[in-house]
């Protein structure tokens, strides 16, 4: 792949609607330029016979069983809110 081009930095600057100096334009087009390079030698690694991956640990399901259990009444929840009215939190109106 070829360099990437102050050209087509401005025009992704513009895309994106970042006003950047011909310093940033510069800049970004080195940055950018060594980026690709890089990505460009992980392509020459054989990977043949590297099976694909999703994450680079290998997890399993980290949540907990989801289990039905006891829960809290609706007077327990509510009686240490500041202000309730017919079982209902209440809470100052944002609306006139």
């Amino acid at each position: 792949m070829a360099d990437i081009s102050k050209e087509q930095v401005k025009h992704v600057a513009g895309l994106a609607r970042l006003a950047i100096t011909e310093e940033e334009a510069d800049m970004f087009t080195q940055h950018l330029s060594s980026i690709i390079e890089y990505a460009e030698q992980l392509n020459e690694l054989d990977t043949e016979n590297v099976e694909p991956t999703t994450h680079v640990l290998d997890l399993k399901n980290v949540l907990r069983e989801d289990e039905p259990k006891e829960w809290i009444t609706k007077d327990e929840a509510l009686k240490n809110a500041p202000d309730t009215q017919d079982g209902y939190y209440r809470v100052p109106s944002i609306l006139e």
